[in-house]
Parts: structure tokens; sequence; C-alpha cells
């Protein structure tokens, strides 16, 4: 145990000293990300202090070892308490904004006396079992990960160390003229809608690009920020995903992942292949009643107008969400590479009221919510449109002979034109 924990601080200070080379530099006025950051300094999201603190969570509970001193019920009892805690807190936060919000109410603070009252009392339970929970979840990843064969001496490096909380948000900057991220930039946690429809027109007119404030699931840091969540399912493919992206960081597709789109999107959609993989694999051996059932309908959503016409003589077409959103990054890639920029934000922006009118809540699509979407191409379809490296991933991960071959090989690239090489091999 005691050689696990100092492994794991081994890789943190590994990870810091990375993060320090490739994550900073001097400020210059000519560095695009620099002149994006000249909005958002005030705003920045502070990982040093939380990868501080999260390590110290997890060192506190690796040098209790709990996880292995309880039977495998005993360890699904507390991750199911922890779910639970989780979902009355969700709740509870909910019915809280909406007593602030509420313009009827005068007395906001007698008013969420006892709503305030209940959430303290969640929050003390879930940061006593936090700690327990995300260990049983670390371990049961580290079982499958050395079943899988993605070890160093019989251990994954780095160990699996995540921690859940609320997560900061990402500003995305692309240009105006082409989709491609120039800038990520992760922004406090509690940033409201107006404050972030604020920055994006500050950073949109300021520099004359594309922007969008997005919610992420996870981040790459160590130990792995992952969010609150209660599906078991999403939480264990994410804290897997973002392990692989410690591990591809210690190699060249993951040290070179700025480097160009392609590096991105081959990086990220080998983290979403890999994560779901493992992430099945987990709930498959330790919790097997939560797994997706295998024919589930589809359900389609129905194309409403917002004159509500009559039931009866409603049209329902059906709404492919990705098959759509596909459409819609090619013919806004065909408009941007004739040079007719306006007339693209104008068609994304057409389209995303369809999108509303079919039930999804997208507050933009511009060039910015392309060109963070499109890198994760794990499936066909969708955000990443006509780009070539996704079906290359996944064409490479079809002919791999493992899971662990896909990682090893993926790990190793530094450009598109070797991955093309390898599958046509």
């Amino acid at each position: 145990m005691i050689q696990r924990i100092l492994r794991g601080l081994e890789i943190t200070i590994l990870l810091f000293i990375l993060a320090a080379l490739t994550g900073y530099s001097n400020p210059s006025l000519t560095n695009p990300i620099e002149k994006v950051r000249a909005y958002t300094r005030s705003l920045e999201f502070d990982y040093v202090e939380w990868m501080a603190n999260a390590a110290v969570v997890k060192m506190r509970a690796a040098s209790m070892n709990l996880p292995q001193t309880l039977n495998r019920e005993e360890q699904k009892q507390i991750v199911m308490e922890y779910f639970q805690t989780t979902q009355f807190i969700f709740e509870k936060e909910y019915l809280l904004s909406q007593l602030y919000a509420d313009p009827t109410i005068q007395d906001k603070d007698t008013a969420t006396e006892t709503v305030r009252a209940d959430l303290a009392e969640l929050y003390a339970r879930q940061e006593q079992i936090a700690p327990l929970a995300e260990a049983i979840l670390q371990d049961q990843v580290t079982q499958v990960l050395v079943e899988q064969g993605l070890t160093t001496g019989g251990q994954p490096i780095p160990n699996v160390w995540y921690h859940s909380t609320p997560l900061p948000m990402a500003l995305i900057v692309s240009p105006r003229d082409r989709i491609e991220q120039t800038a990520n930039i992760s922004v406090n946690t509690d940033l409201t809608v107006d404050q972030q429809v604020k920055l994006e027109e500050d950073v949109s007119k300021g520099l004359n690009v594309s922007s969008l404030v997005v919610q992420i699931g996870g981040v790459g840091v160590y130990p792995t920020m992952v969010a609150r969540t209660t599906n078991a399912n999403w939480l264990l493919s994410t804290i897997a995903h973002e392990w692989i992206h410690n591990y591809l960081t210690l190699r060249p597709l993951g040290l070179l992942y700025s480097e160009s789109p392609e590096l991105r999107t081959m990086n990220e959609t080998t983290a979403s292949i890999a994560g779901d993989e493992i992430g099945a694999i987990v709930i498959e051996k330790f919790y097997p009643e939560l797994k997706p059932a295998a024919s589930f309908p589809n359900l389609k959503l129905v194309s409403l107008s917002f004159d509500r016409p009559d039931p009866e003589t409603l049209v329902r077409p059906p709404f492919d969400f990705r098959a759509q959103m596909h459409e819609t990054r090619i013919q806004a890639d065909a408009l941007l590479a004739a040079g007719k920029i306006e007339e693209a934000e104008t068609y994304m922006e057409t389209r995303r009221q369809v999108f509303l009118q079919n039930g999804y809540l997208l507050r933009k699509i511009n060039q910015a919510y392309f060109a963070f979407h499109g890198a994760y191409a794990d499936v066909p379809g969708g955000a990443a449109g006509e780009d070539p490296v996704g079906p290359a991933v996944r064409a490479l991960r079809a002919q791999s002979a493992s899971l662990k071959d896909f990682i090893n090989t993926m790990a190793w690239m530094w450009s598109f034109e070797q991955l093309q090489e390898t599958i046509k091999q």
C-alpha cells in the first residue's frame, strides 16, 4: 500500500511539472490565448489549489486502505448510498435556486432556512462517504485496467485517482472563418448564464472570433476531476476516460495534445472509446443490474412548432440529433470554406432553433460549438461532420487485437499521418 501511495505522489509531482511546462508561458500580446486571457483572468479556475486539496483527500483515503476491508456487497451499498445522497443534494440545490429566483418571496433567508439546513446535513454526509465511495470505484476501475494489461509492474501508472466536485466551465474560442479550437480556458464553476453571455460577447466582439462557454464532464488533471452525477454508467466511463488522458500525458499523443486539431481529436476520441469500453466492463463485473438494456426502443422526439398546432393534425417526423448535427456541421463547413461567414452564422442560428423546437436546449450553435464537440468522434455522425480523424481512430480500434494494443498504438503517435499509415497496413 505504501508503494502505491508513493507511486501516486510521484505521478502527481510529475504531472504538476508537465502542467507547468506545457500550460504556462510568458504572457505575450501576440499570443492568441493571452489575448483571450485578457478577458478571463479574473474568472479563471484555480487548478493548482483544486489538485492540492484533492490530492490530500486521495492520500488520506489510500492510507486507510478501506475498500480492501469490505466485501463486494458492502462496497456496493456504500456506492449506492453515495449516489442517493448526491441525488438528494441535486434536488435540494434545485429547490433552493427556485426559492431564491421566486420574485414573490421577500424574505429569502426565512423561506430557505429548512432547505439550507437539509443541504448542510447532506453535504456533511457526502463529505463522509465520498472518499470511500470514490476509493471503491477507483479500485474497481483499477482491477479492470489490470485485467486489460494496462499496467507497468502490475500497477496502472498513474494510479486511478479521481475526485467529484462542481466542475469549472470552459470558454472555447474559434476563428470565425473556420472551425478550429484556438483557446480552451477554464472559468469558475459559479459563472451565471448572464455572465457567460457577457464573456462570450466581450471576447467575440473584442477579438472578432467565435466563442462559447460550455459545460464539461471531466478534466484530466491529477487527481482527475469528474462531474457530480447519479449515473453509474456515465461516471465509470468518465473516470476511465480521464485516466486514459493521464496515461496519454506521459506519451507523445498526450504531450502533443494542443499541437494540432487532428492530435486533439485523436486524443479525445481514443479516451472516449477506451473510457466507454472500460466503464462497461466495470458495470458488467460489479454492477450488472445497472447495465443499459440491450434492446431499448429508439425514442424519437417530435418536431413541434411554437404555435402549438392541433395534436390531431400534427405531423410527427422522427428527429435524430446526431444525424441533424452532422448535417449542420457539413453545411456550416461548406459555407465557411466558400468565405460566407455571416451566412454560415445565420444558418447555424437557424438550425439551433430547429433543435430547440425538438427539445434540445442549445444556447448557441457556432464555430466554437463545433470546435469543442467535434473533437469527440468516438461514434459516427454528430458535430465532427466529415472530419476524417474520428473514423480513422475508430478503424484502428476495429483492427486492434485488444483494447491494450489500441491504446498503446495510439499513445505513441505524434501525427495524423502516422494513424493513416497504420490503418492501411
